[in-house]
């Protein structure tokens, strides 16, 4: 087997592998003997069937496999005298002319054929003590908290039946059938029975309880509607649809409390346990959020730091996926493409998103390789948990399907290394600490004049392209 650099272009080589038919014979030779004692034909004792014989029967599927043997140790030659890391699997380009295989199956020709690979590049890491991060910290208000406990308090509130003859009022709860049709035909998904709405919640549709107010028990209602440009069930946004709705029951809300007994529905002894349990996850939301905030600033400075070439497949490969959000969630929003430069605009703007995503990955991988950072088997476990439990009724199975994907299971692992390895980047820059309000901080940063390059005016989805990093 001979194996020869035919093109060296930034990150690709591209390699010619020549395999002679005295070389492929060999080797089918020697893979007809080691089967030889493991057939069992008809009329012939196991090891005693004729060499003709064999080849007869098995000859063109060994030699498949000698084919695909010699393939896969010509692609462990060219990485292992690579020196470096493939940022994708190797291509392989066989021949097409199908006359020339049917004769190097048959053993009568040698086989030629190319593979492309495509390296990593090298990254030399530079010191990141310069980069500057903000901590942006805020306490969490005490109306915060009462208005969620109001909120709890609220959904758990007692209802009692209204009389026969009273209207529904806003905040009343009634319990409605209701089936609704667009252009005369139901649809999917608009049919309930024995549905219970509070009216003026904002459980259903704009125009939806504003229309049932006055309702009596009995009574039969016809709603009309439109669904929202941006619904998330695509063949119904923005669509008219009718409502033929039947009030089966109206209850009037009673007093709403906060006390002990509210506290106990939630597992806590005392109304205080419950604030407090209350203001600790409204905490925790804040540090997230502060969190993301540094977490982003430290990309951002990353990202000024490091300038290499990025393997084109794996830029395609996430510019393709990016690009499958944009145009999915746009099509939910039933907007297009800003008239001012197009689509053609709105893809280089989203390359360059792309381009970004990729670059820091590679340098997040570097950094932690060189800090020799590990994502420990208890800590993929516990991650596995919190993903299974998404799923009630089918824990096992999502445990089972984890355990025999490796490659699902690397996907657990990725964001947990990501995180340890921006722990060690930010222990390492500098960092000042700032009070802000909670409103402050919830707020989305103004984009720095590197990062506008990365946003297309007008595209709805490249606020999820940026918070995907």
């Amino acid at each position: 087997m001979q194996v020869t650099q035919t093109l060296a272009e930034g990150l690709k080589r591209q390699f010619k592998v020549a395999l002679s038919k005295d070389d492929l014979n060999n080797r089918f030779d020697t893979e007809l003997e080691n089967i030889r004692g493991r057939v069992n034909l008809n009329g012939f004792r196991p090891g005693k069937v004729p060499t003709a014989h064999l080849k007869r029967v098995y000859g063109k599927s060994v030699m498949a496999e000698v084919v695909q043997n010699a393939v896969n140790d010509a692609n462990k030659k060219i990485v292992d005298d690579a020196g470096t890391r493939l940022a994708a699997e190797p291509k392989v380009n066989m021949p097409e002319d199908q006359a020339l295989i049917e004769k190097v199956l048959a053993g009568e020709a040698g086989l030629d054929f190319s593979v492309d690979v495509e390296l990593l590049p090298t990254i030399e890491i530079v010191d990141h003590s310069g980069i500057a991060v903000v901590k942006s910290v805020a306490e969490v208000p005490a109306k915060d908290v009462d208005e969620a406990i109001e909120r709890m308090a609220s959904a758990n509130r007692p209802f009692s039946p209204r009389g026969e003859k009273d209207k529904a009022k806003d905040g009343d709860k009634l319990t409605i059938d209701f089936v609704g049709k667009i252009d005369g035909v139901a649809f999917e998904g608009g049919t309930g029975g024995d549905v219970d709405l509070v009216l003026g919640s904002g459980q259903f549709i704009p125009g939806f309880e504003e229309q049932l107010v006055g309702a009596k028990a009995g009574d039969k209602k016809l709603v009309k509607v439109s669904f929202p440009a941006g619904y998330q069930a695509e063949h119904l946004a923005g669509k008219a649809a009718e409502f033929d709705v039947t009030v089966k029951a109206v209850a009037a809300p009673g007093e709403l409390k906060i006390d002990d007994e509210l506290a106990k529905k939630f597992g806590l002894d005392t109304v205080e346990k419950l604030r407090e349990a209350v203001k600790e996850s409204l905490s925790e939301e804040l540090k997230d959020a502060t969190r993301q905030k540094m977490k982003r600033q430290l990309l951002d400075g990353l990202d000024k730091l490091y300038t290499f070439d990025l393997p084109p497949t794996m830029l395609e490969e996430e510019f393709n996926a990016v690009w499958r959000q944009v145009n999915a969630d746009m099509q939910r929003a039933g907007e297009t493409f800003d008239a001012e430069g197009g689509e053609a605009k709105a893809r280089d703007e989203y390359r360059a998103i792309a381009a970004r995503r990729v670059r820091l990955g590679l340098v997040l991988a570097e950094v932690g390789q060189k800090a020799e950072i590990k994502v420990e088997d208890a800590e993929i476990t516990q991650a596995l948990v919190l993903r299974a439990r998404q799923f009630p009724g089918q824990e096992k199975q999502v445990f089972e399907y984890y355990r025999k994907n490796p490659q699902a299971l690397a996907e657990i692992r990725a964001p947990l290394f990501e995180e340890k390895v921006v722990d060690h980047l930010l222990s390492g820059v500098k960092v000042t600490e700032k009070t802000v309000t909670r409103e402050e901080l919830m707020a989305d940063d103004e984009p720095e004049a590197a990062e506008k390059a990365e946003k297309p005016k007008k595209a709805p989805a490249k606020k999820k392209a940026e918070k995907a990093e």
